[in-house]
C-alpha cells in the first residue's frame, strides 16, 4: 500500500485522493472517497425506527425550551437531538464527527431528511451552541423525561423494582465545573449517579456530580424523584434500592423507611461488628482448617451503630474463607424475614450485573466525554448519551431477542449490525439502500424489520 504524506492531502480535495494498494495479476488497485450515496452506517435505520416508536428524542424536545428565532433556523431541535444521539449509537460520540457525518445519507434519513434534496445536517459548532444553551430548569424536565420513558416501558404494573445506584469516575483534563480530585481514582474526575433498573437493566437516570464520596442529601435528591414518580404511577409496587457502603447513611435509610422502600446496601466493617459475629467468623475458619477448600458462611444479627440514634437495624454477615485468607462483608437491610444467605447472594450480590450496565453506557457509548466547562452542558452530555442507551437497550432488547445478539454489549451490536455498508439509490418516490449480499446477519436484519412491521414496539 502506498502512503499518503499529510501535505498531499491539504494540498488536494479529498474526494480526488487515491489510494494505491499492491496489485492483483498485474491489475491495479486503488481507492478513490468520491461516492456521496455510500454510508458505512445504515444500521442507523434501526435506531431512528426504535426512537419513531417510543418517542425518545420527541420526549426529550417537548421538556427543552427553544430560544432561537424559529424563522431563521436550519435545524430543529428534534433533528438536532436525533442526529447527536443515533451518531453516539453508532459510535461517533464527539461533536466533531458532526463535521463528516453531516452529508452522510444514512444519517440524513435516520434524521427524517432527504439525502439528496434537504441541506445537510448541523456541524460541531450548531450542536456545541445546542449543548451550551439549555438551561437548569430543562435539565430537571429531562431528567424526569428519563424516568417517565422508564415507566412507560412497561406494558403493565410490575411487581418488584430494584434501583441500583452507583456513581463512576469519569476523568476530567481542564477547568469543568464540578470537576474535583478523587484520591481513590488518583485523578481529577465526576462521580455521576447511574441509576438502573436492576432485574431488567433499564436506564432511570443519570445525574452528574462532583468527585467525591456522596452526601445523604445527594442520594435522597435523586431517590425522592424516582421514587415519587414511580409511586404515582403504581401505588403498590415493591421498590428496592441496592447500592454498596458509600450509600449506607442514616438520614438515606431514615428517608426509605416510613416511604415503603426496602434496601439492602453495603455496610462498613468495624470492630463491634467483627465482635458480634466473631463465633460466625471462628466457625468457617475452623471448616476451613479441618476440609480445606473455600468455605463460605452466613450470620444475621441486629446491630445498632452510633450515629443511627439508638435504632437498631438486621445486619448479614457474609464469611468467606479460602487459602487467601479470610475475606468478611457486611450488609444492612431492612428484610427481616428472608434468609442471610438469599439476601447476601440474591438480593444484594445481584446488584453485579450493574457493571455490565454503566460499562454499555460508559464504555459502550462513550459517556465519559463531558468536557465541556459549563455543568450543565456536561449534564445535557450525558443525557445525550443515556438517549443512545436507552435506544440501543430498546433495540436489544425487543428486537433481537431470542436473537444471537439478544445478550450482547452495546459495542458488539454496533460492530456487527450497525456498521453495515450501504449504497443508497435516490428518486422521485423511492429512497432504497442497497445492502452488501454477503451481509452473514441477514435473516437477524429480515426477522428485525418483521417485528417492526407486526409488533409495536413499547416506549
Amino acid at each position: 500500500m502506498s502512503f499518503v504524506n499529510k501535505e498531499d492531502i491539504h494540498s488536494c480535495n479529498i474526494t480526488t485522493l487515491q489510494l494505491e494498494f499492491a496489485p492483483i495479476n498485474r491489475k491495479k488497485v486503488t481507492a478513490l472517497f468520491d461516492e456521496p450515496r455510500v454510508s458505512s452506517d445504515a444500521g442507523v435505520l434501526y435506531l431512528r425506527e426504535v426512537d419513531r416508536r417510543i418517542g425518545m428524542t420527541d420526549r426529550i424536545v417537548d421538556a427543552m425550551i427553544d430560544p432561537r428565532r424559529q424563522t431563521h433556523i436550519r435545524h430543529h431541535l428534534h433533528e438536532l437531538l436525533r442526529q447527536r444521539s443515533y451518531q453516539i449509537g453508532c459510535g461517533y460520540e464527539d461533536a466533531d464527527d458532526c463535521d463528516h457525518l453531516k452529508s452522510d445519507p444514512a444519517f440524513k434519513v435516520g434524521v427524517g431528511r432527504d439525502p439528496q434534496n434537504d441541506p445537510d445536517l448541523a456541524s460541531q459548532p450548531t450542536m456545541s451552541r445546542l449543548e451550551n444553551m439549555v438551561t437548569v430548569r430543562e435539565l430537571l424536565r429531562i431528567g424526569y423525561v428519563f424516568i417517565d420513558q422508564f415507566i412507560a416501558s412497561y406494558e403493565s404494573a410490575p411487581k418488584v423494582i430494584v434501583l441500583d445506584m452507583d456513581p463512576t469516575a469519569d476523568i476530567t483534563y481542564g477547568h469543568q465545573q464540578l470537576t474535583l480530585f478523587n484520591a481513590y481514582e488518583d485523578e481529577y474526575c465526576f462521580m455521576p449517579f447511574h441509576v438502573y433498573e436492576g432485574l431488567s437493566g433499564k436506564l432511570i437516570a443519570t445525574v452528574l456530580r462532583s468527585g467525591k464520596t456522596p452526601k445523604a442529601e445527594e442520594i435522597i435528591s435523586v431517590l425522592k424523584r424516582i421514587v415519587s414518580r414511580i409511586r404515582r404511577a403504581w401505588p403498590e409496587v415493591l421498590i428496592i434500592f441496592r447500592a454498596d457502603s458509600h450509600h449506607t447513611k442514616p438520614k438515606v435509610m431514615e428517608w426509605m423507611e416510613p416511604r415503603g422502600v426496602e434496601y439492602a446496601t453495603g455496610l462498613c466493617a468495624n470492630a463491634v461488628l467483627d465482635k458480634l459475629f466473631a463465633p460466625t467468623i471462628q466457625d468457617a475458619e475452623k471448616k476451613h482448617q479441618r476440609w480445606g477448600g473455600v468455605v463460605r458462611a452466613y450470620g444475621s444479627a441486629y446491630y445498632a451503630a452510633e450515629s443511627w440514634n439508638g435504632k437498631e437495624r438486621r445486619v448479614i454477615c457474609r464469611v468467606l474463607v479460602s487459602a487467601k485468607g479470610t475475606d468478611v462483608r457486611y450488609i444492612v437491610t431492612s428484610f427481616t424475614q428472608a434468609g442471610a444467605k438469599y439476601l447476601c447472594e440474591l438480593v444484594y450480590c445481584g446488584r453485579g450485573a450493574m457493571e455490565l450496565m454503566i460499562k454499555d453506557h460508559k464504555v459502550g457509548l462513550k459517556s465519559d466525554r463531558t468536557s465541556c466547562t459549563r455543568k450543565e452542558a456536561n449534564q445535557f452530555r450525558l443525557f445525550l448519551h443515556s438517549a443512545a442507551y436507552v435506544l440501543m437497550y430498546t433495540l436489544r432488547d425487543q428486537l433481537l431477542k431470542g436473537s444471537e445478539l439478544a445478550r450482547a454489549q452495546f459495542d458488539t451490536i454496533r460492530l456487527r449490525l450497525l456498521k453495515l455498508g450501504a449504497r443508497v439509490d435516490i428518486a422521485k418516490t423511492f429512497i432504497r439502500f442497497h445492502l452488501p449480499a454477503s451481509y452473514p446477519l441477514q435473516p437477524l436484519l429480515i426477522r428485525a424489520s418483521t417485528l417492526l412491521a407486526a409488533v409495536p414496539i413499547s416506549p
